[in-house]
């Protein structure tokens, strides 16, 4: 497997994303996966507040969360926090290579991520291509960042190899091996956390990876996710006190008013 990191400028606000890519990214050949960090997406669609001095970091923090635990490290404010089913630190937010912003995680990431996938298939003229974007990720009770991927397009997620036998013949019962996160975590020691300037990467020649001639479906997105009661980390997750955060919020009450809404459509197609 081959991983190659891209340096390219500085990217800041009102950069354009497609421009980027078409400035940086070579002709892609088959079977390639692009790497790209969700923080430029993030930059170039707008997902930031700027850091004047007058923004609470953790009010921001709790606002953009789905879960939170109300819990501060020696470092400052860390908090665990779920966002879109992912559990991550801050929300996601970001401090550097801001630039005197607050980075959030995009918004619409899949659909972000299917558009550059066909963005990029298009205009490469090729049809094996996977896109990967990813953050970084702590491990517990160990320093070091590690990549972790929180979309894809182009690509099965999971090699899946339950039922079928290890070398001595003993039947597989759960094991799955992550294409996505493995592949994150490959980029990320090449591409770098500090002042690498390097947002965008390519892998070529990945054994056993099957592309996809379509994005991923929904229940393909659901699939990678395990249930609390079945998570090996599920009682760690489930004995601490976990707080509704601001963007849950916001989630229940648009759901409340789009039933409320067909309530009210249903009604006057009655009338």
């Amino acid at each position: 497997m081959k991983v190659k990191a891209i340096k390219t400028k500085k990217i800041v606000v009102r950069d354009n994303l497609y421009r980027i890519l078409d400035d940086y990214l070579p002709k892609l050949e088959e079977e390639t996966v692009v790497v790209i960090t969700s923080k430029i997406i993030a930059i170039t669609q707008g997902d930031m507040v700027k850091n004047d001095g007058n923004v609470d970091k953790k009010g921001l923090v709790i606002k953009e969360a789905d879960l939170y635990i109300d819990q501060e490290s020696d470092y400052g404010v860390i908090l665990p926090t779920l966002k879109n089913g992912v559990f991550t630190v801050n929300s996601g937010i970001d401090e550097s290579n801001a630039n005197g912003y607050f980075i959030l995680w995009p918004k619409n990431l899949n659909e972000a991520t299917n558009k550059i996938w066909e963005y990029l298939r298009k205009k490469n003229k090729i049809r094996k291509l996977g896109v990967l974007i990813t953050d970084s990720k702590l491990s517990p009770m160990t320093f070091g960042i590690t990549g972790a991927a929180i979309s894809w397009a182009g690509f099965e997620a999971n090699q899946d190899y339950r039922g079928k036998p290890d070398i001595f013949g003993r039947e597989l019962k759960v094991s799955q091996k992550s294409f996505t996160n493995g592949l994150a975590a490959a980029a990320e020691v090449v591409m770098g956390e500090g002042s690498e300037q390097t947002p965008l990467g390519i892998i070529t020649d990945i054994p056993h990876i099957i592309f996809q001639d379509r994005p991923p479906t929904r229940q393909e997105r659901e699939s990678l996710k395990i249930e609390l009661k079945n998570d090996i980390f599920g009682k760690f997750l489930t004995s601490v006190k976990w707080l509704r955060g601001g963007s849950e919020a916001e989630n229940k009450k648009n759901r409340k008013n789009n039933k409320s809404s067909k309530k009210n459509q249903s009604k006057g197609r009655r009338k």
